[in-house]
């Protein structure tokens, strides 16, 4: 394992994940109207999800002989559900992405391949979820298709 490669590329997810945390709150402040009870609470969920991975990669960092780094990426933001969503989306998709760089350059270490394994399946979990909350159900599909030729 090459010990800078990895602490490199846990320091590019300690970055994203302090992200998260800025862009899961912000999302739970901007959130408004009749769903705004739904989803202030998830996006609230994420932050703490990703304020959890922050410090579970950053005390990791730190026990290989690195330095966490104290940044983070620009967020996104809106105030449309939908894009916030999207934005989640694509928040997660990149955070399997990058854990999934990380655990093939821990190849050998096989304590921080399982840390690395628990982190990707809740990321995983959140590419699912998000996935599943931007699908529109079959049924209100053809409801607002019917509408609109109606």
């Amino acid at each position: 394992m090459d010990r800078a490669a990895i602490l490199n590329q846990l320091n590019e997810i300690l970055k994203h994940e302090w992200t998260g945390v800025a862009q899961y709150a912000q999302a739970s402040f901007l959130i408004e109207g009749p769903w705004r009870e739904v989803y202030a609470g998830k996006f609230e969920d994420d932050a703490k999800e990703s304020f959890k991975h922050a410090g579970l990669i950053g005390n990791k960092i730190v026990s290989l002989g690195g330095v966490p780094v104290a940044q983070r990426n620009e967020i996104k933001q809106s105030k449309n559900l939908r894009e916030v969503l999207e934005f989640s989306l694509a928040f997660e998709s990149k955070a399997v992405e990058m854990y999934s760089k990380a655990l093939e350059l821990a190849e050998g270490d096989r304590p921080l391949t399982i840390f690395l394994e628990d982190i990707l399946i809740e990321e995983q979990e959140g590419v699912e979820e998000y996935t599943k909350l931007l699908r529109e159900s079959e049924g209100a599909a053809q409801s607002a298709t019917a509408r609109k030729l109606g």
